[in-house]
């Protein structure tokens, strides 16, 4: 039986980033209470009897093995069939407090996305970037490709600070079909600076997922004492209380999430809030479902 509610230090323990990702898929959807084939881009409609000549991975054998009758489901248009993941490998993503790495987790959400995909029979991509677009593999349906994306996520290395503006621009100009486009990163960046390099993708109709990937020391720090805290990206340095971290930088962080979620959402976006304490499946399983849930 696969276990539920994956802990990501499991994950960690697993060999292999396609077999990560295919325990994470398998972990939420046992969990679904409707069809997992609802994914990203596909919306249910109904079943139709099989006809001879019909494409067998269409067939539902969960109803054939119920009722010794052959079935297919059918959906209806299939508006969002390309999945790009926007993967952040910027400096700051080497960060934990633990024994998953911010960068970690969203290899492991990237991998696991991916692999959702392509199991959809969907076109995707990658995208890997820091202040420069660092890989990038072209969204595709062909044979292969999950194993080279695959592998272009589970290469990626923590490099220096981000530039949002680089992905994006690279993504509209190679970019002509309407999809989906999955940024996961920390967004250590202005809000506002945030949403403006992305506008433009939802300008020219592509849908916009933010998956916002942090510690949860950096959500919830606990001090015992005065710490000097060191800038990954700009090795600037800050001496921090316990005091501090407690009220002032919470109201801070705090503040930051709410307003890249209401701008972000504002803008037609969605935004997700992802802690790498939280079991992976479960949190793929929650915004997959309120997704589905808006369809």
């Amino acid at each position: 039986m696969i276990q539920r509610f994956l802990n990501p230090t499991v994950l960690a323990g697993i060999s292999g980033l396609e077999l990560i990702a295919k325990t994470v898929v398998d972990g939420f959807v046992s969990g679904l209470h409707r069809s997992p084939d609802f994914g990203f881009s596909q919306e249910f409609a109904e079943y139709r009897a099989y006809a001879e000549g019909d494409d067998l991975r269409h067939v539902d054998w969960n109803v054939y093995a119920r009722t010794d009758r052959t079935y297919l489901k059918r959906y209806r248009g299939e508006t969002n069939s390309q999945l790009t993941v926007m993967l952040d490998t910027s400096a700051s993503m080497g960060y934990t407090s633990g024994e998953v790495t911010k960068l970690d987790y969203a290899k492991f959400a990237a991998a696991s996305l991916v692999y959702l995909a392509h199991l959809q029979r969907d076109a995707n991509g990658v995208i890997i970037f820091d202040d420069e677009v660092r890989n990038y593999v072209a969204p595709s349906a062909r044979q292969g490709q999950l194993h080279r994306i695959l592998h272009a996520i589970d290469q990626a290395q923590t490099g220096t600070h981000t530039n949002f503006a680089k992905p994006f621009t690279h993504f509209m100009q190679f970019h002509r079909k309407r999809g989906i486009a999955l940024v996961i990163s920390d967004f250590f960046e202005d809000p506002e600076v945030i949403i403006k390099a992305l506008e433009p993708l939802r300008f020219r109709g592509t849908e916009v997922i933010l998956f916002h990937v942090m510690d949860r020391q950096e959500l919830t720090p606990k001090l015992n004492e005065p710490v000097v805290l060191v800038d990954m990206e700009t090795q600037a340095t800050i001496e921090v209380s316990p005091e501090y971290a407690t009220h002032e930088y919470r109201q801070k962080v705090n503040a930051h999430i709410d307003i890249l979620g209401t701008k972000a959402r504002a803008a037609g976006m969605d935004y997700f809030l992802m802690p790498t304490d939280k079991p992976l499946d479960a949190a793929l399983r929650e915004y997959l479902t309120i997704r589905v849930g808006r369809l």
